[in-house]
């Protein structure tokens, strides 16, 4: 999986104290959630992690928990015994070994009590000796780290809820009072709100899970700023990991017009020398018209140039890119061996949009020239997609500052008809729109190619016939003579003369 990228420390979310820098930092033993909180939780301060169950908290609070050294690590457990706990670590990779387990589950307080306990019944229970038991573990073997899990289960043992606000703020005082950094874990549902614990803490960390997905947001950190969210979130074999909401850097790079070649005279001459870097291009037109085939002939030249350029492919395997290129005299293979041409693929059902952007971000170097997403559609198969598609504008912002040019494919889903440049309503961030139509003229079918537009310069506003050879991409003269080429379906309108040589 993907590293997730650093922070860009742009786009925060305010503390509740303003900003200290210089404090003492504990890293979460999550380097994508380190991004997000600036370095780490604030050294002894306590925070709530909240959230439904199966949202991840605990697992959270395990990376918390093994981020340090051997017996730095205390876990306070209110709900199941070290056994199963650690078991359930392990399974994902995670080892709890060197954290010291201090057991008060319902089973734990049964075997001590000498009978049956019901964890409902809160004057069976002598809820301040609990409290007392953490007291007694931490003066005895002081952490720097601990893990209340879940403090949901204090509310049940206390006699009110007076008593049980008091006693956690009590506990917690101690603790940070230490210098102890503190993750206590809330189940959240409408019969048992938590509202009292977000106000008890100094920072909030929500975990959630939309349509399948996982996400997380800090809606409060005191004395730190955060990167705002919400943030994608994965768990699976290797733990938990957090991949940032893509910011677009506030500062980018100075925009200078310098074209760049798709290595194809005639097809740079529709956009009057070729495309500016830093700058993105949409191509679109139906299946098999040649998007991909074409708009990939920049990153091509780019990587000829040494210029590092990265393919991801939301449709394609890329053996099957690899054989097309061959199979038009553009080999590809030298350039993926040394490294300038990278083609990635995706499979959009397996990944939520804050991966897919996450995985961009780790990939981009310095040294990228050129980032092309080839299949708008597959992007938004992604989980977790806003429905206005706001990641693809952010994640073509952030490549943008930062000097990266960007290239869209799109596909219409007509073969001829009525002329739509794109199908994705993508226009607005494109700076380029390339437009690809089948027409079908004296019984034969032929392809156009021209420009829609093009933000910081003119084009050509004729349209050219193109062909996809054994020898490569060719590109005709305009075509004249014609009248109704976007619709599909081209009226003759020249004179004779002309007629012959017009397609």
């Amino acid at each position: 999986m993907a590293e997730p990228p650093s922070r860009s420390g742009n786009d925060v979310g305010s503390g509740d104290e303003g900003s200290h820098p210089e404090a003492e930092r504990l890293s979460s033993g999550i380097s994508g959630l380190d991004t997000v909180l600036g370095g780490g939780f604030l050294t002894g301060y306590h925070y709530l992690i909240r959230g439904t169950p199966g949202a991840g908290k605990t697992v959270l609070g395990w990376h918390f928990l093994t981020a340090g050294g051997r017996g730095d690590a205390l876990y306070v457990t209110f709900e199941e015994r070290p056994e199963k706990i650690r078991r359930n670590a392990a399974s994902l990779g995670l080892d709890l070994d060197g954290v010291t387990i201090l057991d008060l589950s319902p089973e734990a307080r049964s075997v001590a009590e000498g009978g049956s306990y019901d964890v409902f019944a809160p004057s069976a229970v002598e809820y301040e000796a609990l409290t007392a038991r953490v007291q007694t573990q931490v003066e005895a073997d002081p952490p720097s780290r601990v893990l209340l899990d879940p403090v949901t289960q204090l509310r049940y043992l206390a006699p009110d809820e007076y008593q049980f606000r008091r006693e956690l703020l009590s506990l917690m005082d101690l603790l940070t009072g230490r210098g102890e950094t503190v993750l206590f874990t809330s189940q959240t549902s409408p019969e048992t709100p938590d509202d009292d614990l977000q106000f008890m803490s100094d920072g909030i960390l929500e975990l959630r899970r939309p349509n399948g997905g996982r996400v997380l947001d800090v809606p409060k950190f005191r004395g730190a700023e955060v990167t705002a969210g919400p943030h994608a979130v994965r768990v699976d074999q290797g733990g938990m990991s957090v991949y940032p909401r893509v910011v677009p850097e506030r500062d980018g790079r100075p925009f200078t017009r310098r074209l760049t070649s798709s290595g194809v005279p005639a097809l740079d001459d529709l956009l009057h020398g070729g495309i500016e870097l830093g700058t993105t291009t949409l191509f679109s037109g139906p299946t098999g018209i040649g998007k991909t085939t074409v708009s990939a002939l920049f990153l091509i030249e780019a990587a000829r140039r040494g210029h590092h350029s990265v393919l991801y492919h939301l449709e394609e395997k890329p053996e099957t890119f690899i054989e097309r290129c061959a199979a038009i005299d553009t080999p590809v293979t030298e350039l993926l061996d040394d490294g300038t041409l990278e083609v990635v693929s995706v499979t959009p059902s397996l990944l939520t949009v804050g991966e897919f952007l996450g995985q961009v971000q780790s990939d981009v170097t310095d040294d990228t020239t050129f980032v092309m997403i080839d299949g708008v559609q597959g992007f938004e198969k992604l989980t977790n997609l806003s429905e206005e598609r706001e990641e693809l504008s952010a994640l073509r912002s952030y490549l943008t500052a930062r000097g990266v040019t960007v290239v869209l494919t799109d596909e219409m889903p007509n073969i001829t008809g009525d002329f739509r440049p794109t199908k994705s309503g993508e226009t607005a961030i494109a700076d380029n729109i390339v437009f690809m139509r089948y027409l079908e003229f004296n019984g034969e079918i032929h392809r156009a190619i021209g420009v829609l537009k093009k933000r910081t310069s003119d084009f050509e506003h004729r349209l050219r016939r193109f062909e996809i050879t054994e020898e490569g991409i060719r590109v005709g003269d305009p075509l004249t003579g014609l009248s109704g080429v976007l619709t599909g379906d081209p009226q003759w309108v020249g004179t004779d003369p002309e007629r012959e040589g017009a397609l």
